[in-house]
């Protein structure tokens, strides 16, 4: 699939995974991308990025992922300065982590101390509910356009309209420490699985990759000690993979209309037991 001229949405996109992947859309010829980010950094990111690029083609969008009535701001606007939003790439994410059950002994009694449900939900809502319902807007953005072209059903002699790529993880697994994000990522597989069977209707693809651990600020915030000690020596690359790595995947996920389902771009990733 050509990417000029499409018109996209990165949430996420104001670091890590989802700026590196704006600026290599900016290269693809993109005609736009709504880049959205819960801090005002991305406003920051836009201009300095549309500077390098040398042309106006990242617009930032500040707000909370999980918000619908931000969402659908975001969608809206895009809509109505350029046309139909047929790629998406929900990139933001968080991280919760801590082990889901601990025994203590409190005034000569043994307790349990289990994993805190306020952090599980608001985990799920940014890393599970909010990326899919930004991907579902997307499909519906170009549904709607279709129907407005008298178009119904998307047949194979036509272009591809547009292309998903969730972002997953290596955790999807399961991975010591992360119940929370290992079971939001493992969720978003049952998502795309969905999407990708219910979305080619309108002509529009649906992948997932699952990314090893990636030199972004989500991952620093493990601390340089686990890193090298827990992280670096379970890599075949004995690395953290660079955001421009991932991004480069996407990139070629999104053009690739061959690509509807995984892609584990670990770094060799074989964690002990």
């Amino acid at each position: 699939m050509n990417l000029k001229g499409k018109i996209a949405i990165i949430t996420g996109g104001a670091s890590g995974i989802g700026s590196a992947t704006c600026l290599q859309l900016a290269g693809e010829d993109v005609k736009a991308v709504g880049v959205v980010d819960i801090t005002d950094a991305v406003d920051g990111f836009c201009e300095e990025s549309n500077n390098k690029v040398g042309r106006e083609v990242l617009f930032p969008f500040c707000g909370d992922v999980v918000d619908s009535a931000f969402r659908e701001r975001v969608f809206a606007e895009m809509e109505q300065r350029f046309g139909v939003v047929s790629l998406c790439i929900p990139a933001a994410g968080i991280t919760r982590d801590r082990l889901a059950v601990k025994v203590h002994r409190n005034n000569g009694s043994v307790l349990p101390n289990i994993y805190s449900e306020t952090d599980f939900r608001r985990v799920i809502d940014i890393d599970l509910i909010a990326p899919i319902y930004w991907a579902m807007r997307t499909v519906g953005s170009v549904g709607v356009d279709r129907a407005k072209h008298g178009l119904k059903e998307w047949r194979p002699e036509e272009t591809m309209q547009g292309a998903i790529v969730l972002i997953g993880s290596v955790s999807s697994a399961g991975n010591r420490g992360q119940i929370s994000y290992a079971t939001a990522k493992a969720g978003l597989e049952g998502a795309q699985r969905t999407l990708a069977k219910e979305a080619v209707y309108y002509g529009v693809r649906c992948a997932i990759i699952h990314p090893g651990f990636t030199d972004t600020p989500m991952v620093r915030s493990l601390g340089e000690e686990v890193i090298r000690d827990q992280v670096l020596p379970n890599t075949q690359l004995h690395r953290l993979i660079r955001p421009d790595e991932i991004a480069g995947a996407i990139v070629f996920m999104l053009k690739n209309s061959a690509i509807s389902g995984r892609l584990w771009a670990d770094a060799g990733w074989h964690p002990r037991a």
